[in-house]
């Protein structure tokens, strides 16, 4: 599925000759595959939220009767033809796309980091060829100023074996510099791979042109209790893509209709839905300042048009159910 994924975006980049705006086609390409589940969950959401004083009602007389709690519960969902999961199971479908997008994504992106790579070992006086997109500068490396355009240690680490193999063909490796002469196939494949990558990433910390790409603004380090970050002099982003995931993800979630709130017995139990309102925000800062900035804009986009997507569909909604109780009414 990687390979069927990742072979769509490079088809894509052979149109627009950009995998940035490849991947911006490519995701509204899987938007409106989902688009069908999207509708189905928002029409069950929309019943389900109308029928949420009952349901508050109900959990309020019966609170000291969980069992008789249930079965009027169960009669409401028959009378009103709604469902609890009715909503969820449609939303639950696209996630599987987002663990294969989030899988084909670090999968591609970690082979344009080792071509970089491979790059500037055979031409260590030239940059490598970016993959630049508006402010980002190289679309495989976060969207950060606290991240450099040139593939970094840490970067490096997270590349698994294969990855590596698929170029370090025996020609390649004939052709590397004498301080990486000793390296085989072999080199990249078990425990030998974690002291490879750091010879590799020695022998760039050697090169001029390396150091100046990976140089920290000085004065610009600054130390927490748990870790610490720097401003790169070569920056590759204004962490633009991490804040707008956050913000939009925010903003969809307020458009998402809640769950009743619990009954006044259970009035001590956590509001997992006020829960989820902050977490998913700051879940999508975390992960889309972590990884490539091609999924964070894979991620933004995506959430963008399920906004627009949702706007449409209350909006029709709202038409359907208004031409519904007019008709009602003349009659």
């Amino acid at each position: 599925m990687n390979e069927f994924m990742t072979g769509i975006l490079a088809w894509l980049y052979t149109i627009l000759g950009n995998y940035g705006w490849a991947m911006v086609v490519f995701t509204l390409l899987i938007r409106l595959v989902l688009m069908p589940f999207d509708y189905k969950s928002r029409v069950s959401m929309r019943k389900m939220s109308k029928v949420q004083p009952k349901m508050a009602a109900i959990q309020k007389k019966y609170a000291n009767d969980q069992n008789k709690m249930n079965q009027k519960m169960q009669e409401l969902y028959k009378s009103e033809n709604v469902s609890p999961l009715s909503g969820c199971l449609p939303m639950l479908l696209s996630y599987p796309i987002l663990i294969i997008m989030f899988s084909a994504m670090r999968a591609f992106a970690n082979q344009q980091v080792v071509r970089q790579v491979v790059e500037m070992l055979q031409n260590p006086d030239v940059l490598p060829a970016y993959d630049g997109w508006l402010w980002i500068r190289n679309l495989w490396m976060p969207d950060s100023p606290f991240a450099p355009a040139l593939p970094d240690l840490n970067t490096l680490r997270m590349i698994p074996s294969d990855i590596w193999l698929k170029f370090m063909t025996p020609e390649l490796l004939a052709s590397l510099p004498s301080e990486l002469s000793s390296l085989t196939l072999d080199s990249f494949t078990g425990n030998a791979l974690t002291d490879t990558i750091t010879q590799i990433s020695n022998y760039l910390q050697s090169l001029p042109l390396y150091q100046e790409g990976t140089a920290i603004l000085p004065g610009w380090t600054f130390n927490l209790l748990i870790t610490s970050f720097s401003i790169m002099k070569e920056y590759n982003g204004f962490f633009l893509l991490p804040i707008l995931s956050a913000a939009s993800q925010f903003l969809m979630t307020k458009m998402t209709p809640q769950q009743p709130a619990p009954a006044a017995a259970d009035s001590n139990q956590p509001n997992t839905g006020k829960f989820m309102t902050y977490f998913f925000p700051l879940f999508s800062l975390w992960i889309c300042s972590s990884y490539n900035g091609a999924f964070a804009l894979y991620w933004v986009v995506s959430n963008l048009i399920a906004i627009v997507q949702t706007y449409a569909i209350n909006r029709y909604l709202d038409s359907k159910e208004k031409t519904t109780a007019n008709l009602e009414a003349k009659k």
